[in-house]
């Protein structure tokens, strides 16, 4: 039980520098959603632009945060460092290769993307995008050797300066300029601010905090040696590269939708709205969803290390399982929880224009519990080096995605393209199990986990469509749901969680 308890003190570190650091960022939606600030249209063309940095980073980094993970739990001492050093030199050889590609092709990719004219987001996307990369590497030495406060304290700082530039340039330096605000400041302003930008100050902001992480990562970066070992680095990249594919059609599952709803969705099908701005509204709501997918990426950041330096124990697979277990049990809350309170948490998005997309949050939420399942199930092909599995499933994953997009965005819009993602992160999560247990048995306690996991979605449901026909009544007994589930893992659970504690 030690073992659980110090994955969960990590993952509390992580979780923390992912919650508050994105609770923060979160605010920047009422912000940027806020008429004057952004159009929707323009919150759409972010949305669309940053869709495609979360491709580009599985290309920049190629997988080598994972292949750091398992080669250094196979050696100790100054080998580390090498397996460090040579990670870090192929991500900066590649980031700066692709990113010189970008602003060669910026007209072509902005065109393909239908934003003609702005070519300058690509430009900042690209060099964006490889800063994220290069910092990852120095990310995941903090993980491996167990720095979750460190970690945590520097990725805060840096969502914090985001949310500062963002303000800066959106609302103090547009009205300064507009004299809506001291007035006497304009000069000085307008060496800094360009009053034809407006989504550009997002990007803008992005990047200068993301200059920030270098002095922060510095005590890291002074370590590192330029080192391209032919031998290691040939044997990582074989390890990772099915990574880098698996990683690509994780990203089609998750950020096509987006996409496809330009391209694929009849003009008109929402009355009243433009493609740009529906995107713009599936984006918004989208957002919503982050409560879960932050819980996700904490314990992705705690486990993942977790997991490669415990697979060398005689118990590592009965650990593996109880991980599973106390997962299933806080996700199946957290759906529970955020769908439940949606008529409070929608006053994020402070234009009404994007309620209207509401109803997809519970079902993306469920998607997303179904992804961090996968990422437990996907251990055994990590440790067993056959990451090629994961390959196989998430490129069928994302035929699939696209075939069923193609089909139902013109004839269900941004509902079929919802369900398309549940769909899919279930069949992922199926697919990775019934292989694992073929290939590398872990003795999962799965009845128990469908048994919290479908209490949870009976009393979403009961929640979701039992109206008194009075909005307190409905949230207090939206309320009750919650703390009937509680109640029923704190009668079965108490124990286990005592010895946890203990």
């Amino acid at each position: 039980m030690s073992k659980i308890k110090r994955l969960a003190s990590d993952t509390a570190y992580y979780g923390l520098s992912s919650i508050v650091g994105r609770s923060v960022n979160f605010l920047l939606v009422p912000f940027l959603t806020t008429p004057g600030i952004l159009s929707v249209g323009k919150y759409g063309d972010v949305s669309l632009v940053f869709a495609q940095i979360a491709f580009l980073i599985i290309i920049y980094t190629f997988g080598m945060e994972t292949a750091y993970f398992r080669f250094s739990s196979k050696v100790e001492g100054e080998p580390q460092n090498k397996i460090f050093d040579n990670a870090l030199s192929l991500v900066f050889l590649l980031s700066i290769s692709f990113s010189v590609l970008l602003f060669i092709f910026d007209s072509q990719i902005i065109n393909w993307l239908d934003l003609p004219g702005n070519e300058i987001y690509v430009r900042f996307a690209a060099v964006i995008v490889a800063i994220d990369a290069i910092i990852a590497i120095p990310f995941a030495k903090l993980r491996y050797e167990r720095k979750p406060k460190r970690f945590a304290v520097i990725k805060i700082t840096n969502i914090l300066a985001n949310v500062f530039f963002n303000i800066f340039f959106l609302y103090f330096c547009k009205n300064i300029y507009l004299e809506n605000l001291l007035p006497g400041l304009k000069p000085v302003i307008s060496y800094i601010y360009n009053p034809s930008y407006s989504a550009e100050y997002v990007f803008i902001s992005n990047l200068l905090a993301n200059l920030l992480y270098f002095p922060l990562l510095w005590n890291v970066f002074k370590k590192y040696r330029p080192e391209i070992s032919k031998y290691l680095l040939k044997t990582m990249v074989i390890y990772a590269y099915p990574l880098v594919i698996t990683g690509l059609a994780g990203v089609t599952n998750e950020m096509l939708s987006r996409l496809m709803l330009v391209k694929w969705l009849p003009e008109g099908f929402y009355a009243g709205l433009s493609n740009r701005e529906v995107l713009g509204i599936f984006g918004g709501v989208y957002k919503l969803a982050i409560f879960i997918n932050l819980a996700i990426q904490a314990f992705r950041y705690a486990a993942e290390p977790f997991f490669f330096s415990e697979s060398s124990q005689k118990d590592s697979r009965e650990t593996f399982a109880k991980v599973f277990y106390y997962f299933i049990i806080v996700g199946s809350l957290s759906v529970l929880a955020i769908s439940l309170n949606l008529e409070i948490l929608k006053y994020f998005l402070r234009s009404e224009t994007y309620w209207q997309g509401l109803h997809i949050v519970p079902i993306l939420l469920l998607g997303n519990l179904f992804f961090g399942c996968y990422v437990n199930f996907s251990i055994w092909f990590k440790l067993t080096d056959k990451t090629y599995y994961g390959t196989y499933i998430t490129i069928i994953g994302a035929i699939i995605t696209i075939g069923l997009n193609y089909i139902l965005i013109p004839i269900a819009g941004y509902e079929g393209s919802s369900m398309v993602t549940l769909f899919v992160y279930f069949y992922m999560m199926i697919s990775v199990y019934v292989l694992g247990q073929k290939h590398f048995p872990i003795p999962y306690n799965i009845k128990a986990a469908i048994s919290y996991f479908t209490l949870a979605v009976s009393l979403l449901i009961a929640g979701w469509y039992v109206d008194f026909g009075n909005q307190y009544v409905n949230q207090a007994f939206k309320e009750i749901m919650i703390i009937i589930y509680v109640l029923f893992v704190y009668m079965f659970e108490r124990k286990k969680v005592r010895q946890i504690r203990k």
